[in-house]
């Protein structure tokens, strides 16, 4: 999935790594290149016009999860991608927002015609919509 997502916003020949890191790394990483002194959830370095590398903390993704009303998997896509949008020189905002949340959605959210896509599941999922009365 993250091959295919990594296509899309970075193009095929881009060379990208992805590498898991605990909370202590994590925040040696962030504080030597970044001077903040906590563990990141994500951090994306571009090494070359054609190569860089994401890495990604589980420990403070699956804390963080929850407070974006994400699965784990979830926000662990998200942060990918918006790692991607850095890699691609992009900065925070709402340009950026808007473009991780299209492959947010494309990916691991709602699809025309009310389906959820899941990749565990490999496919789609009917939702159905809550009617209100009134």
């Amino acid at each position: 999935m993250y091959e295919r997502i990594k296509n899309d916003i970075l193009g095929k020949k881009y060379s990208l790594s992805i590498a898991f890191v605990s909370e202590r790394k994590s925040r040696q990483i962030n504080k030597k290149y970044r001077k903040k002194d906590k563990a990141a959830n994500v951090l994306a370095f571009p090494l070359d016009s054609d190569h860089g590398e994401i890495i990604l903390c589980k420990p403070v993704i699956k804390k963080e999860a929850k407070n974006w009303d994400k699965t784990f998997e979830e926000f662990m896509g998200f942060l990918v991608i918006h790692g991607m949008f850095h890699l691609k020189g992009m900065r925070h905002s709402s340009k950026m927002e808007e473009a991780e949340t299209k492959y947010d959605q494309k990916y691991f959210h709602r699809h025309r015609r009310g389906h959820l896509r899941h990749s565990s599941s490999g496919g789609r999922i009917s939702q159905r919509r809550k009617i209100s009365e009134n």
